[in-house]
């Protein structure tokens, strides 16, 4: 059968392009955990030592004199979530396009041999 290997390349490429899909994901998953330490963990103003509540609970958002606003504002941590986006849905697009592939090649399959079956 000369399909074999050509069946065979395409159902690799479909397991890659399924990895590479699950990588981004993780990759996406790790800029998530990263924005949420940097949203709700307390942490320590470098320049002064001072200690500062949690974005997520601080009372002096745009207070302009508080040290800890200008430590961690917000563009940062909508750079990571903005970051975060673009390469979810590329790594969601890439698993998905995998999946389906890697299914098609085994429904494919499976019908020949039914065909091949059916007509013996």
């Amino acid at each position: 059968m000369r399909s074999l290997p050509y069946d065979i390349d395409f159902r690799a490429r479909a397991r890659r392009t399924q990895a590479w899909g699950l990588g981004l994901l993780a990759v996406a998953v790790l800029l998530w955990i990263w924005l949420a330490v940097l949203l709700f963990t307390p942490y320590q103003s470098g320049e002064y030592s001072r200690e500062c509540t949690s974005r997520f609970t601080s009372e002096y958002l745009h207070d302009n004199d508080s040290r800890c606003v200008e430590e961690r504002d917000w563009p940062e941590l909508l750079a990571v979530l903005g970051a975060s986006v673009p390469v979810a849905v590329i790594g969601g697009v890439l698993y998905t396009s995998g999946s389906v592939s890697h299914r098609m090649a085994e429904h494919l399959a499976e019908v020949t041999r039914l065909n091949a079956a059916s007509t013996s």
